[in-house]
């Protein structure tokens, strides 16, 4: 197939391009002019496959241009960029909605370009604060302008996408982690602390937790595009526990080296909410599961880090 993918130099992004290559796909993969982190992209790239990968340079303020850019028709979009994803940005309204209106013009883009299907990076932020199992029936109730906007971008492509005649899958993604994530991350923090030495001060990470190694999280995006009905899709891994259960993991397998203080830090935009994802769906649906246990994948994230 040939797909569009949006957010193409992003943590989630150049792995996405990168498994979409290495499944024979053509891929257009579009990047902000002048990124600094191209280097990322082109490093996930298979020698064999760069001949089927095409880099868009365009804004996502100007999406709508993309036909202009020696593309005239593809299969299927996978839509993950989204400017501000970053703590600071996720109170910031007008960022957020400006993410929807590029967004939508990206449906409107996808349809003129023939694609069948539009695949969306949605968050676990739409859902808001549960302290229940997470089901993609739940109401959302998000606290975040992130997951505000979020949700708004869901509730117009949906109806937006029957009417140009793709299918819409939301793909709802809770905790990723793993090589090339953001250095403020969770995990990408605590790692580089204690290889250091030194003291990383957490908050209380008392809530049930769930994280998904990058290489299942793009696996299970793939499956949806792929095998899923339109729709919404939890993803998430099938581990669930206290997040202490998970620093305290990973403390032990950087040797213990430097040390950690629980209720050093306040919580993050989203409030103190509990990660328990139903992934009943994915699995249902597709032949997706995940592969990499957590210890697994910090101890491959640990190895790059330490590259």
């Amino acid at each position: 197939m040939k797909i569009v993918v949006t957010g193409a130099t992003s943590f989630i992004g150049a792995v996405t391009v990168r498994q979409l290559l290495e499944a024979g796909h053509q891929v257009y993969g579009v990047v902000r002019p002048g990124s600094a982190n191209l280097t990322y992209l082109t490093s996930q790239v298979p020698e064999t496959a760069k001949g089927r990968l095409q880099v868009i340079y365009l804004n996502l303020s100007k999406i709508s241009q993309i036909g202009s850019q020696s593309v005239n028709q593809a299969d299927a979009w996978i839509h993950i960029g989204w400017d501000g994803a970053g703590s600071d940005n996720r109170t910031r309204r007008d960022v957020q909605q400006d993410n929807v209106r590029h967004s939508l013009e990206a449906v409107k883009a996808a349809a003129a370009l023939g694609c069948r299907r539009f695949l969306f990076t949605g968050s676990q932020a739409e859902y808001g604060v549960y302290h229940q199992q997470i089901h993609e029936e739940l109401p959302c109730h998000p606290v975040s302008e992130y997951g505000i906007a979020k949700v708004d971008f869901y509730r117009q492509a949906e109806p937006l996408c029957r009417e140009l005649g793709m299918d819409y899958l939301h793909a709802r993604i809770f905790s990723v982690y793993g090589p090339g994530d953001h250095p403020w991350s969770l995990v990408q923090s605590c790692l580089k602390t204690w290889q250091e030495g030194g003291l990383m001060k957490l908050g209380e990470c008392t809530q049930q937790w769930n994280f998904l190694y990058i290489e299942d999280a793009v696996a299970a995006l793939l499956h949806v595009l792929t095998e899923g009905k339109a729709g919404v899709y939890n993803i998430a891994g099938q581990d669930t526990r206290p997040l202490r259960s998970f620093i305290e993991e990973m403390y032990e397998i950087c040797g213990q080296k430097g040390s950690f203080r629980y209720g050093a830090r306040p919580q993050n935009a989203e409030g103190p909410a509990d990660l328990i994802p139903d992934i009943g769906k994915i699995l249902r649906e597709t032949n997706w599961r995940p592969k990499t246990t957590f210890s697994e994948g910090i101890y491959e994230t640990l190895h790059r880090l330490q590259a």
